[in-house]
């Protein structure tokens, strides 16, 4: 199953939902890519070796990597760990992310400042770019292990919207303007 992505309805429900708008609005990968946000998918099976994990990883100098199993049963103050990943925030460096099992959405702001929702799923990597406004959430199954990878030490530092003043974020508008 290729990567599938939607603008979001305005409703207040349960973050855990799809939140489509009706009728639906899909959102293409190549609109993603205008975003700066991109996409493989690999075979979460054999990851540990998986020849094609290695060699994105080397060409995008992901160095760094760790494993995160989002879970009550597994992850220390689960509830708040998910309200913090489902604030509103950018990074200095780009988000990257490969499901190895489980599924959750990430959500992205477009250029007008539109929710898109994209739902992750096993053997999906994505990247979103630094200055990105952008939030996780999972799905109805409430579980997601997902390898996090960087370039050079991990950075964790969220910044909260409103950031706009940041350089960061300046450099990922101009990015926008240049599409």
């Amino acid at each position: 199953m290729v990567l599938e992505a939607w603008y979001m309805d305005d409703s207040e429900e349960d973050q855990r939902k799809e939140h489509r708008l009706e009728p639906n609005q899909s959102v293409s990968l190549q609109q993603l890519q205008q975003l700066g946000v991109f996409y493989w998918k690999l075979n979460a099976d054999i990851y540990e070796t998986d020849p094609e994990l290695q060699k994105i990883r080397s060409d995008q100098g992901y160095s760094y990597m760790d494993i995160i199993n989002i879970h009550k049963d597994t992850l220390p103050n689960y509830e708040e760990k998910l309200k913090m990943f489902f604030e509103e925030h950018l990074h200095l460096d780009d988000e990257i992310r490969y499901v190895l099992d489980g599924q959750g959405y990430f959500d992205v702001r477009d250029k007008d400042d539109r929710w898109i929702r994209i739902a992750v799923r096993k053997g999906d990597l994505i990247t979103l770019p630094a200055g990105i406004y952008h939030r996780f959430t999972l799905d109805h199954t409430d579980y997601i292990k997902a390898m996090r990878l960087f370039v050079g030490e991990p950075v964790w530092k969220a910044y909260n919207r409103p950031a706009d003043d940041m350089e960061v974020r300046h450099q990922y508008q101009a990015f926008l303007q240049g599409c």
